[in-house]
């Protein structure tokens, strides 16, 4: 019900344009190779000791010496065509053999054994034999495999020839040469293999280009060069082969223009996300400097842990008790702010570690579920059981992204893990000391003050235990109130307990504590009865002045009747006679209620006192009464400044009618025992 402006003030945007300098400078940005060295000189520097583990370059002689021993190391590519065997084997068969018809088995199976290994031309023209090689690449015609074949193991021509011959020389020792001659055997013999030079040269000129650039690797840790050493040609080499490898995976290429423009728009986004999630979740905190800078800081500080993370070992995030962050503020504001709050804080993870996603999502999780536990296991040992559970789903959730990604293994991470989920729980005193400082009131301490044993609480009770009792019921109403449309209850529990603390000065003067036989009010004007009942606000404001009090619950204090009047005595005014324009001594100088609590608590205070005067407790008697109470603060424009909406009102005056009614619903009448007659 209130129209949000944009808040103004330095003292609300001096904090973000520091916090943009400051993230704008210490955001990471690539490091460049700040070192000048030359062969012969000694090294200037402290010692130099590697940060990461880098292979070690092959100096321009040694990569030339590598490609020239490449380059004279050809392998020949040859296709083997299959159809050269079967057309022999018919013109073996197609020859005059004249008697020796019995040797064509033999010759087949030689053919066979061959034609096996395959048979090329030695005469071609394009095969380099001066460059004998010691393996071929062989390809069958309609095959797309390709093996590697010892040169050996191939015939040429000319040896299938004589292995042929051979063949003979089993059978016909003395006639082998004439009759291979008569048999024309010698132009049987064909090449079956064809070289390829286009792919000769493709394959070579491929070996070539992929030699290893690199001979060896130098460990992370591993001194490079010492201080003062010598720079011969090995340590050159170091030095080289470290700073290329810093250059390609460390350091930035661009400009410096560019990289501080850079590092300006993401800190400038970052500060504008921190602003609107401030301006449309909690726009009331700009009036609240305290609990403004409180979540500045909150979120500066965890934004400059995630970058100096970055500049060391990224592997440190899993052990950042991320989830803290929601509980320091859990215990301030309400759930669905902090859960907002929570989110932007974790962004910085993926800008500056955009590969660590899985932490992202651990932490992210552990927050949320550091939201159940503050709630539900804060006290005692349950700490340590809250504990054990974020750790058990921090490590449920890095298990499924390993699975995810086939990264298992660095089982080391589950102590950093574990560290984290016992740092959130370590951390946790730091509330009362951030409490302190910032003059915050955390819920824990809400609880506290809710005690009815403490001493303000004691002497309402016994100096007005009518506004005591009348409090407490008002505690109830608000409680279920507050619990409809998810307010602070913790909050409006204690607000409700100390709103009428003002009343401890002067009880009498209020119904609730008269005493039979004592009218405080005959023979008063009604100014004078006015100025007696307002005048509990201001007497409040000085108790809590004194015994302390949070400046929260006093503001419920000043808001829980508004700007409203003393309704009973300025209506008797108005009907003596009065001057209406004369009325505003009849008035509380208070505040309008400007949160959900506080309308809360103005609506509990008005239907708990009006309830108290009806003579029938029926259910429309009880919806009628409530209904006017809201209609009349509305029509006073009490909810004009307040964060409030209609649907939450609505939600709250179903609940107040429906309590009201289980607490004042009728009782059945006893009936009077009949004593029989002696």
């Amino acid at each position: 019900m209130n129209n949000k402006k944009f808040p103004r003030g330095l003292k609300v945007y001096l904090p973000l344009v520091f916090m943009f300098v400051l993230f704008v400078f210490l955001l990471p940005r690539s490091p460049r190779f700040n070192y000048e060295y030359k062969k012969g000189d000694h090294w200037m520097y402290e010692t130099l000791v590697a940060e990461f583990d880098f292979p070690i370059l092959k100096t321009e002689e040694e990569l030339k010496a590598e490609k020239d021993a490449e380059r004279k190391n050809w392998i020949p590519y040859f296709r083997q065509q299959d159809k050269v065997l079967s057309t022999i084997i018919q013109n073996l068969e197609g020859l005059p053999l004249q008697g020796y018809e019995s040797l064509v088995p033999t010759l087949k199976t030689t053919l066979h054994d061959i034609y096996s290994k395959g048979v090329f031309d030695p005469n071609d023209s394009h095969l380099y034999l001066d460059v004998p090689a010691k393996v071929a690449y062989v390809q069958k015609k309609n095959s797309s495999e390709k093996k590697t074949v010892p040169i050996s193991e191939i015939f040429t021509v000319e040896k299938a020839r004589t292995h042929l011959r051979a063949s003979l020389s089993q059978f016909e020792t003395e006639i082998a040469d004439s009759l291979y001659s008569a048999l024309e055997l010698y132009d049987l013999v064909l090449p079956d293999m064809e070289y390829d030079q286009e792919m000769t040269e493709e394959l070579h000129s491929d070996r070539v280009h992929h030699i290893s650039h690199t001979k060896n690797y130098v460990s992370r840790s591993e001194t490079i060069v010492e201080k003062g050493e010598m720079i011969t040609d090995d340590i050159a080499n170091l030095l080289d082969s470290y700073k290329a490898e810093f250059n390609k995976s460390v350091a930035y290429s661009g400009t410096m223009l560019s990289m501080w423009s850079g590092l300006s728009m993401v800190s400038l986004l970052l500060v504008v996300l921190f602003f609107f999630t401030l301006y449309f979740c909690n726009y009331r905190i700009f009036s609240e400097y305290n609990k403004y800078l409180y979540v500045l800081i909150l979120y500066v500080m965890f934004c400059i842990i995630t970058f100096m993370v970055a500049r060391k070992d990224i592997e440190m995030y899993y052990m950042i008790p991320y989830s803290l962050m929601s509980m320091f503020m859990m215990a301030f504001f309400r759930k669905g702010f902090v859960m907002i709050m929570y989110c932007i804080t974790l962004i910085p993870i993926l800008i500056v570690a955009p590969g660590n996603v899985d932490v992202f999502f651990m932490h992210l999780t552990a927050g949320f579920l550091g939201l159940y536990v503050y709630h539900t296991l804060n006290r005692g040992w349950l700490q340590f059981v809250g504990s054990f559970i974020i750790f058990l789903i921090m490590v449920a959730v890095w298990m499924g992204f390993c699975l995810i990604f086939d990264n298992v293994g660095n089982w080391h991470l589950l102590l950093y893990i574990a560290l984290s989920a016992g740092l959130a729980i370590a951390g946790y005193p730091l509330i009362y000391l951030f409490e302190r400082v910032f003059a915050l009131v955390s819920s824990a301490k809400l609880v506290e003050l809710s005690d009815t044993s403490n001493a303000l609480l004691r002497l309402l009770a016994d100096k007005a235990p009518g506004t005591f009792h009348h409090s407490l019921q008002v505690m109830n109403i608000a409680d279920a109130a507050a619990r409809a449309i998810n307010a602070n209850v913790p909050l409006i529990r204690a607000a409700a307990l100390y709103h009428d603390i003002g009343k401890i000065k002067n009880p009498q003067c209020f119904t609730e504590n008269e005493i039979p036989g004592v009218k405080v009010h005959e023979g008063l004007t009604p100014k004078e009865s006015a100025a007696l009942i307002t005048r509990h606000v201001t007497d409040g404001l000085e108790l809590a002045e004194k015994h302390k009090l949070p400046r929260v619950l006093k503001d419920f204090i000043i808001s829980h009747h508004g700007t409203t009047s003393a309704s009973y005595f300025l209506t008797k005014y108005l009907n003596d006679g009065g001057d209406p324009k004369d009325t505003g001594e009849f008035y509380y100088d208070g505040m309008k209620p400007a949160t959900k609590e506080q309308v809360i608590l103005m609506l509990s205070d008005a239907v708990e006192a009006a309830s108290r005067s009806l003579k029938d407790y029926s259910t429309e008697s009880i919806s009628n009464l409530v209904d006017r109470i809201f209609d009349a603060k509305a029509s006073e424009g009490q909810f004009t400044d307040a964060d409030i909406s209609l649907r939450e009102l609505n939600t709250i005056n179903e609940v107040m009618k429906s309590f009201v009614q289980q607490v004042y619903h009728s009782r059945i009448e006893y009936p009077k025992r009949v004593v029989p007659a002696k």
